[in-house]
């Protein structure tokens, strides 16, 4: 079932052409923690047709062609497998790889940067590459060489690829197995895996480029994960977990930025103050309430002092040059202070590229983050409830109308469901739409994740938006597997790479969907 109310492709590609000035303007901003005046803290009218804007560092890759030149040798062995060990053959696989890059690069829906193709003959060449590329991630071509251990380091990621009907066939489509993942010892070494500077078997792909994508994608996340930084209004927390903040700093190198209640309090009061910002709160809230796909059922009042916190909550990204968002006590302690909720204005921060949630915990944000960074869509951070039947049902008071980073779905404004106050959001999303659904552990030891479909937009006494979800994959299994509190959803099926990314930050992991039903 399609969304009833998405906007018309044509009418979306006319308005994200005049998003893309718009983009660039807030690029800088983000950069300077500057509005468009130049002026840091200047209110800047909300404007819906802004595309998102991508926060995203880019990917750096560097493809190397490892191969031997060899030569004939009267009675004996002096040719390896592999075609590649001539230079006319080099040359032939040298075009034929800047050929595959270039389509690569293209398919790529995320920041990327392939660096031109580097090629060793020997170690020495293999270790000049190793030690001098600026590169995020190693693509090794493994075409031929006596060892590849030369080559790599545990500074970097690597991809090993090797061919076995995408063109001429690699010495390595034998040797990674029992030359380079595995190697003979004293003992039974032979027999055991050794993780070569962090490079194992989930590293290595055979002829297929869209697996080499998914990968890049999932470091991609990895990249913009790690050492990421989040502001928090009032003190960083976790559901269930007090020391979940203190876990995100040890384990992922999260820069938590702590911003008080009586600092937020004076900047509502500042903007309370000014005409300007009031004028773009009113703007904000208009041209909110004017879109089709929007319906009003609370008080007008409070969309309008939305804006307000979405103008300050803005500015603390763009000031601390943050990357995701957060509000403790959003349910009590705030209210007073805003005479509204925060419900709305996480919401239009989802939708504009960042990464917000409610009720600062960080025992959920960092999956929410590192969902956000590999899917480049906004993440829904949700209530889940006891699966049954292959059912649960996924809800919150906060939640993107932009799930598939492109297309508004169908949304009330209503009150907040707990308090009966402020604004808060019902989205609708399209039935059968697929979703990655991941729950993160306390711990931050496992995570577990699913694919799922939505069946349903029920209207239950619960928070606003709310979705039933058919898990796909062992629903029992799930039900006793369920760790922590909030669990975070997004629009398509991204769990190879959540899977991949996972282990690259030392995170343990378990696919539901791999599961066959109980």
């Amino acid at each position: 079932m399609g969304c009833c109310n998405c906007m018309k492709r044509r009418d979306f590609l006319e308005i994200a052409a005049a998003g893309v000035a718009m983009g660039a303007i807030t690029a800088a901003a983000v950069a300077t923690g500057a509005g468009p005046s130049g002026q840091a803290g200047v209110a800047t009218a909300w404007e819906p047709s802004e595309a998102q804007t991508e926060h995203r560092k880019k990917l750096i890759v560097q493809p190397l062609l490892r191969h031997e030149i060899e030569t004939r040798k009267p009675q004996t062995s002096w040719r390896n497998w592999g075609d590649v060990h001539t230079k006319e053959a080099v040359q032939d696989e040298i075009k034929r790889i800047n050929g595959e890059l270039q389509l690569l690069a293209a398919q790529a829906d995320f920041p990327l940067e392939i660096l031109p193709l580097a090629i060793a003959s020997n170690d020495a060449e293999g270790i000049k590459v190793r030690d001098s590329s600026p590169a995020d991630v190693l693509l090794l071509y493994a075409a031929g060489a006596l060892s590849l251990d030369p080559c790599i380091t545990r500074k970097r990621h690597t991809i090993i690829f090797v061919r076995h009907l995408s063109g001429p066939v690699y010495d390595w489509y034998e040797n990674v197995s029992n030359r380079f993942l595995r190697v003979p010892g004293k003992n039974f070494e032979y027999d055991q895996y050794r993780n070569f500077e962090g490079v194992g078997v989930d590293d290595v792909v055979v002829d297929d480029y869209a697996e080499i994508l998914w990968r890049l994608r999932a470091l991609m996340g990895v990249k913009n994960f790690m050492g990421s930084r989040a502001v928090t209004i009032g003190k960083a927390t976790g559901k269930g977990c007090h020391r979940a903040p203190e876990v995100c700093r040890a384990k992922f190198g999260m820069d938590i930025v702590e911003v008080s209640y009586p600092e937020l309090a004076q900047r509502i009061k500042d903007a309370r103050s000014q005409t300007s910002q009031m004028a773009a709160a009113r703007e904000g809230a208009k041209r909110y309430l004017a879109q089709a796909h929007v319906t009003l059922k609370t008080d007008a009042q409070f969309v309008e002092g939305a804006f307000v916190l979405y103008s300050i909550f803005k500015d603390l990204l763009r000031k601390h040059q943050a990357q995701s968002f957060t509000i403790q006590s959003c349910m009590s302690t705030v209210m007073p202070i805003a005479e509204t909720t925060a419900c709305l204005p996480l919401s239009v921060l989802q939708d504009e590229g960042y990464t917000a949630f409610c009720e600062s915990d960080f025992a959920s944000l960092p999956a929410g983050v590192l969902l956000r960074v590999v899917s480049g869509k906004p993440t829904f951070m949700h209530n889940p409830t006891f699966p049954n039947k292959g059912i649960v049902t996924c809800a919150h008071c906060t939640c993107p109308t932009r799930m598939d980073g492109k297309h508004f779905t169908p949304v009330q404004l209503k009150t907040h469901y707990e308090s009966d106050y402020g604004a808060a959001l019902k989205v609708e999303l399209p039935l059968r739409t697929e979703v990655t659904l991941i729950d993160p552990d306390c711990a931050q030891e496992r995570w577990l994740g699913f694919r799922g479909k939505v069946m349903d937009n029920p209207c239950f006494s619960i928070c606003r938006s709310q979705q039933e979800i058919q898990v796909e994959g062992d629903w029992k299994r799930l039900a006793r597997e369920i760790r922590g509190s909030h669990w975070m959803m997004c629009c398509g099926d991204y769990l190879k790479e959540i899977g991949y990314a996972t282990a690259k930050i030392g995170l343990g992991w378990l696919n539901i969907s791999d599961l066959p039903h109980s």
